[in-house]
């Protein structure tokens, strides 16, 4: 089955409607990084990180990982290592840290954007992820944490979404 982002503030997926927040300057067929725009395309889903010090018993049919405080994600352009990757922290490179004290990353469900051949500068850290408040996002797609866990008990590892 498929998410759908119906809208710029609607996932669907079967009957369940989600509100979201997408990216502040909307969607693109050309994304490219840091222009605030979410990917349009049909994506998989790469595997859940989560807080395990905040959630606990989390039921979902995709393979879950706790977030560790040296995990990031590197959004550094100039490094074709490891571009659009898991990293961790102590590399040097620029990246986004999964471990925060904010909680939008508490649930981090990475879209496959660009992915797993990554051009350089084509977008890294397309994520759904949580949010309170439905600000836009600098390109990913945020979602309430009650839907998100609502939307994990529903969805597994062949689920993909159209953007």
């Amino acid at each position: 089955m498929t998410i759908i982002l119906k809208n710029k503030e609607t996932l669907q997926y079967k009957n369940f409607y989600f509100k979201c927040a997408i990216g502040k300057k909307g969607l693109t067929s050309n994304k490219k990084e840091g222009d605030k725009k979410t990917p349009k395309g049909l994506f998989l889903f790469d595997k859940l990180y989560y807080r395990k010090d905040r959630l606990k018993n989390i039921k979902t049919k995709i393979k879950y990982i706790p977030i560790k405080k040296n995990m990031g994600w590197c959004d550094d352009i100039n490094s074709e290592k490891y571009y659009n990757k898991l990293i961790n922290t102590s590399i040097n490179v620029k990246h986004e840290k999964l471990y925060r004290r904010s909680t939008n990353y508490d649930l981090v469900l990475p879209i496959k954007f660009n992915f797993p051949k990554t051009k350089l500068g084509k977008g890294s850290a397309i994520f759904l992820h949580l949010t309170s408040n439905y600000k836009p996002t600098a390109g990913c797609i945020a979602i309430s944490k009650n839907d998100f866990l609502i939307l994990l008990k529903l969805i597994n590892s062949k689920t993909k979404i159209k953007i």
